[in-house]
């Protein structure tokens, strides 16, 4: 993994969402509420989705009482909408790979929507199938540079973790597959490393390094698609270099 600008990226979209805390708290509860229905239950430990949802959730210092809400309203126990999860493709500046997750309630706003994103930083929507190839979902724990590389490396074998990759900044990041996520994070919590970050996402294969100027206008795109009420995650190809997000943050 190039990674260059990894940690500076974790910077930046923790900036980003911290600006954003209303919008973040409605994609989080559409997310719980799909989970929630997609489980049967509102139940976070019967359902590891919807765990992570509520995780974030609580993490976004969500109150506790609107998570509840949320589980029981996508378990069918209480009214509300109906969201359906739509994913989109295509190819942000410089032709780098761009997925866009979506929950919605009306596909024909939300495409709209992610269209006029992307054309308006001169990228297109392309087929299913076009670029989700290069991508593989998997759970990832970010540390930041400077962590004991050795200790991270032992706890990560222990707690059964598919890889452990040092990044070109000296961040690290520990690699699981979705299932064992969150196994992997409650071993690591209690050895006592606690990730920066951590997810379940997309990842890409390869990335692609582009030039400042044009990372600059991917992160508006991305930026610009994050900010859409219906969009719930998107992820690209691209390396960026620093100083592009440091200008964004």
């Amino acid at each position: 993994m190039a990674g260059h600008s990894k940690w500076a990226n974790i910077k930046h979209k923790k900036a980003a969402n911290d600006k954003k805390r209303g919008k973040l708290w409605t994609k989080l509860i559409r997310e719980m509420t799909v989970a929630a229905r997609e489980g049967r239950t509102s139940d976070p430990g019967a359902h590891p989705r919807l765990r992570l949802a509520v995780d974030k959730g609580l993490a976004a210092n969500m109150p506790k009482d609107t998570i509840e809400r949320a589980c029981r309203r996508g378990a069918g126990e209480t009214g509300g909408a109906h969201y359906e999860e739509v994913r989109y493709e295509g190819y942000g500046p410089g032709g780098i790979a761009v997925l866009v997750d979506c929950l919605t309630d009306n596909r024909n706003r939300t495409v709209a929507e992610v269209r006029h994103a992307f054309t308006r930083m001169g990228g297109n929507l392309g087929t299913d199938g076009s670029v989700s190839y290069m991508f593989n979902k998997v759970g990832i724990l970010s540390y930041a540079p400077g962590t004991d590389e050795d200790k991270l490396t032992e706890a990560a074998l222990e707690a059964d973790a598919d890889d452990v990759v040092v990044n070109d900044d000296g961040s690290i990041d520990i690699l699981t597959t979705p299932e064992q996520y969150q196994a992997v994070v409650e071993a690591m919590n209690s050895a006592g490393l606690l990730p920066v970050a951590s997810e379940v996402t997309m990842r890409a294969e390869t990335l692609t390094e582009v030039d400042a100027e044009t990372g600059g206008k991917l992160m508006r795109m991305i930026d610009d698609l994050e900010d859409l009420d219906d969009v719930s995650e998107v992820y690209s190809n691209a390396d960026i270099p620093d100083e592009a997000l440091g200008a964004m943050t």
